[in-house]
C-alpha cells in the first residue's frame, strides 16, 4: 500500500448503526463492509497516514469472475449483504479496503491540495464586448482567476456592420467573449465565427426572456460556431418559423426582464469557467464536451442544463439538371 488519501469531493461518514460510508463525488452513498479491519485505522489511511507494511495476501480470500477488489467491500447500501470468508487478520482487510478504495477511484496517490492553472499569459488578454451588466461581473471573475480583460464596444463600420473580423482582431487578442441582454440579430456574428480561423477563441451567450444561453467556446476552425447553432435549434423545434421571426424582430414585450445582479453573476462564472479550461487546457470533468454543449439558463430559477451540440457539416451543392 503506497500513501494515499481521499480524493477531493470523496468523503467517508460513521452512519450509527450501520458502520462507514463513502459519499462519492457524484453525490451518492456507498456502504464499506469492514469486516475485520480496524474502522480507526482505515479512517487514518484515508486521511493520508502511513500505512501499515506490505504483507502477503491472506489465504482463503473470496473466489468468483471478477478480480474487482472492491466487490463485496464497497456497495450500495440497499443492496442485500455480500457473503464470504473475513480476512484472517485486521492488516489483511485494511489492505483489502484500501485496494477497494484505490480501484475504485476514490484516493489519490500523493496527499496534496488541488491548485488551480495558472493562466497562461499568452492568453491573458481576452476583448469583452456587450452588455454592460454581464461584462463587468465577468471581467471581475477573469481577473481574479489571472487573465486581463478589457472592454470595448462592438465598433460599427460606415455602412452599418458591427463586429467586422478587423475590428474583432484589433489588439491582437487571445480571446472574444460577446454578451448579449437580449436575442441576437440576424448576421451579428457572423464575422466573430471565424475567430477561430485567426487563432482567436470565440465565446458568447445572450438572453431571450428569462432563458440565457451560453454557447460552445470555439477555438479551432472546426469548433461550433454560433451560427451552426443557430441551425441546430432552428432544426430541434416545430416553431422554427416564430423562432426565426423573434430572433429577427420586431417583437412586443411588456414589462421588460431585469438582469439580476445573482442572474449576471452566474452567468459570468460559466463564462469564465468555459474560458478557463480553454486557457489553462483543463480537461473536461463531467457532462458534455465544453466545446460541443450548449447551456440553458433559467434566469427564474437559475437551473442550468445542457445539450450537446455538433457543427454543421457545409451544405453541399444541388445538383444540375440534365438539358
Amino acid at each position: 500500500m503506497s500513501r494515499s488519501r481521499l480524493a477531493p469531493g470523496v468523503e467517508v461518514v460513521d452512519v450509527p448503526g450501520r458502520g462507514l460510508a463513502v459519499r462519492t463525488a457524484d453525490g451518492e452513498f456507498l456502504s464499506v463492509r469492514a469486516r475485520e479491519a480496524d474502522g480507526d485505522a482505515l479512517l487514518s489511511v484515508l486521511a493520508g497516514a502511513d500505512p501499515a507494511p506490505p504483507e502477503d495476501p491472506p489465504a482463503g480470500l473470496p473466489e468468483g469472475p471478477s478480480d474487482d477488489p472492491s466487490e463485496g467491500l464497497l456497495e450500495d447500501p440497499s443492496a442485500a449483504p455480500l457473503e464470504g470468508p473475513l480476512e484472517d487478520s485486521p492488516e489483511g482487510g485494511l489492505r483489502r479496503l484500501v485496494a477497494a478504495f484505490e480501484e475504485a477511484g476514490y484516493l489519490v496517490a500523493e496527499p496534496r491540495i488541488p491548485r488551480i492553472p495558472r493562466w497562461p499569459a499568452k492568453r491573458r488578454d481576452v476583448r469583452l464586448l456587450g452588455a454592460p451588466a454581464l461584462t463587468r461581473p465577468l471581467a471581475a471573475v477573469l481577473t481574479a482567476l489571472g487573465a486581463e480583460p478589457r472592454t470595448t464596444p462592438a465598433v460599427s463600420a460606415p455602412d452599418g456592420a458591427v463586429g467586422r473580423i478587423e475590428d474583432l482582431l484589433e489588439g491582437n487578442p487571445a480571446a472574444v467573449v460577446w454578451c448579449l441582454d437580449g436575442p441576437v440579430p440576424d448576421g451579428l456574428w457572423d464575422a466573430a465565427d471565424r475567430l477561430p480561423e485567426h487563432g482567436v477563441a470565440w465565446l458568447r451567450c445572450h438572453r431571450e426572456g428569462w432563458q440565457a444561453y451560453i454557447e460552445p467556446l470555439a477555438a479551432t476552425p472546426g469548433d461550433v460556431t454560433s451560427a451552426h447553432v443557430r441551425a441546430r435549434r432552428l432544426a430541434a423545434t416545430p416553431a422554427h418559423r416564430e423562432l426565426a421571426a423573434y430572433w429577427n424582430g420586431p417583437r412586443t414585450s411588456g414589462e421588460p426582464v431585469r438582469l439580476t445582479v445573482p442572474a449576471a453573476a452566474l452567468l459570468a462564472a460559466l463564462l469564465a469557467e468555459d474560458l478557463g479550461r480553454w486557457a489553462t487546457g483543463s480537461p473536461d470533468t463531467a457532462g458534455f464536451p465544453a466545446r460541443r454543449r450548449l447551456r440553458h439558463v433559467d434566469l427564474r430559477t437559475s437551473c442550468v442544463t445542457e445539450h450537446p451540440v455538433l457543427p454543421v457539416p457545409a451544405v453541399a451543392p444541388m445538383p444540375g439538371k440534365d438539358g
